[in-house]
């Protein structure tokens, strides 16, 4: 009885993880580009140079995901993107508040 329950949780959590990844991460994409978009208004480019460019590149390879319909791999970009432009963000107004 057990390894029936076992086995009916496996499944459960299988199907679970298949359902998270059969959409586009539209929600995740949103917030990486308003993310990105606020560390550009805070100058980024100028303080952040090197994080900003990493969000970037990480919300392109996102849209090649989704272009591709890989919406795991493309959700987990897009996370990575929004980490790098609130880092980029924070940097960026960090220095301006330096000078």
């Amino acid at each position: 009885m057990h390894a029936a329950v076992r086995g009916l949780v496996a499944v459960g959590l299988a199907v679970a993880a298949q359902a998270c990844s059969v959409a586009p991460p539209v929600q995740e994409m949103s917030d990486a580009r308003q993310a990105i978009a606020a560390a550009e208004e805070a100058d980024a480019d100028r303080y952040a140079e090197d994080e900003i460019a990493e969000a970037r590149r990480l919300i392109a390879e996102a849209e090649q995901s989704i272009a591709a319909e890989s919406y795991g791999p493309a959700r987990l970009q897009a996370l990575r993107a929004q980490d790098r432009a609130m880092r980029a963000l924070r940097r960026a107004l960090e220095a301006a508040g330096e000078e």
